[in-house]
């Protein structure tokens, strides 16, 4: 009798406890489910009131309206109030999307933004008629051909620049420091980029990066090696610098190729969308192309993007020193994601960090030295007055001693420091920041010379 009662307790508990159980997930689901259909209607609703508001508008606009530009519209300010990067691409501007990422475009060759309804430039792309037109990271553009473009959409500002190669447009610039906003007329031209540019100042290789696109990687490995073999080998390289100046972006796969380029090892960037699950790391393989000579990654505000990845895998790492200014700050990723009708949708779908963990959104990447560049000197000045400035040496004194201690070799060795050195101090007038970074690598030879002797 007592087993039996013991079982009839147990098998009333149970049923107890299932008939809690049931009550308690009632309880927790029901407001659940309640809530899910009400936000179901809302949004029912909603759409609704868009199909009623899109049907008054063809119906009573002052003139005729297409449709489906009124469609594209909607999405497209949808998109674009999320955030500055989200936007809706027409079939047009996704096909041109996908030629700029394979390294040729045409329009104006700036990178730009949207800041308090104003069109902000991020970078003007190396050799393009905006750079050689003298535009400058930061300005901003009001007007396009005498309109304003205050209260436009991003995307409405750049269709109104876009137009045939060879066209003439003007832009009004206005620009910090200066007092007036002032027009710039430019010829639209095709833009062929050449991704990374490359050359050597004395024993020093200089990497100018001006766009991440699939040509970036093939087109830095190229230049590297070339620029080594020119110097007779690795072993005559003080370094190298990693020149992003105005450098807007673009291809996360071809900012992770450049950095992998410099790095044996460890992670380059993390990528952090909505759900956990969505985290993506990205590390580095072995190889390192500068072969363990120093690096100076060069950076300001016009470095964005793939570029501040770049910058922010080295600092991290250890394996570069930046110098310049304080970058750009983008620090979100966008996915494109092509539509039925031949368009793409351009959406905010994470958010980036570097190796350490720190994201640089709205903060970017703050410089291991700042460096300002200086405005370039004044020109004017005849081969007498500059004779003149020059200061005097023993060397200029008549009847001067001879040095005879110096071997010829000696000699012109000597007088071959003194001829790099000479155009060391040339490129300060040209490019402050850069001088810097070669007088830094330069230093940073004779350092490590000095230790093995």
């Amino acid at each position: 009798m007592k087993g039996k009662d013991a079982m009839k307790r147990f098998l009333i508990a149970a049923l107890s406890g299932i008939v809690i159980g049931g009550l308690v997930a009632t309880q927790v689901a029901g407001p659940l489910i309640a809530q899910e259909k009400a936000d179901r209607a809302t949004v029912y609703e909603q759409l609704d009131l868009f199909g009623d508001i899109f049907e008054r508008i063809r119906a009573q606009y002052v003139e005729p309206v297409d449709p489906g530009e009124l469609i594209e519209a909607a999405i497209d300010g949808m998109l674009t109030s999320l955030d500055p990067h989200s936007s809706y691409l027409s079939p047009e501007d996704a096909a041109e999307m996908r030629i700029q990422t394979r390294g040729e475009f045409g329009g104006l060759g700036i990178e730009v933004t949207m800041e308090n309804g104003v069109v902000k430039v991020v970078s003007p792309i190396d050799g393009t008629p905006a750079a050689e037109a003298g535009i400058q990271a930061g300005d901003y553009i009001t007007h396009v051909d005498g309109q304003s473009i205050f209260g436009m959409t991003l995307d409405e500002a750049v269709d109104l620049m876009r137009g045939p190669v060879g066209s003439e447009i003007t832009i009004t610039v206005v620009r910090e420091g200066v007092d007036e906003p002032f027009d710039v007329k430019i010829i639209r031209d095709t833009i062929k980029l050449t991704a990374v540019r490359t050359r050597t100042e004395g024993r020093t290789v200089v990497l100018r990066i001006t766009t991440f696109n699939e040509q970036t990687f093939p087109n830095l490995e190229e230049g590297l090696k070339k620029a080594v073999e020119e110097l007779g080998g690795i072993d005559n390289v003080d370094g190298f610098v990693i020149d992003l100046r105005n450098n807007p972006g673009g291809l996360l796969p071809a900012a992770i190729d450049v950095a992998d380029a410099f790095l044996d090892a460890g992670e380059i960037v993390s990528t952090r969308g909505r759900n956990p699950e969505d985290t993506e790391r990205y590390n580095a393989t072995p190889g390192d192309m500068a072969e363990g000579k120093p690096i100076v990654v060069l950076i300001n505000d016009g470095s964005a993007s793939a570029s501040e990845i770049v910058a922010g895998a080295l600092q991290d790492h250890a394996r570069a020193i930046v110098v310049g200014t304080k970058s750009f700050g983008k620090g979100s990723v966008q996915t494109v994601m092509p539509l039925r009708n031949g368009g793409a949708m351009r959406l905010t779908t994470a958010r980036y960090y570097t190796p350490s963990g720190r994201s640089i959104q709205a903060l970017g990447i703050a410089p291991d030295i700042v460096v300002h560049q200086l405005p370039p000197r004044e020109s004017g000045e005849d081969e007498d007055e500059s004779a003149a400035r020059r200061t005097r040496s023993e060397a200029d004194l008549r009847g001067r001693l001879e040095n005879d201690s110096l071997t010829p070799e000696e000699r012109e060795q000597i007088e071959q420091e003194l001829k790099a050195a000479e155009e060391a101090a040339k490129l300060r007038d040209e490019d402050f920041q850069l001088a810097y970074v070669v007088d830094l690598l330069r230093g940073l030879r004779a350092l490590e010379a000095a230790a093995r002797r």
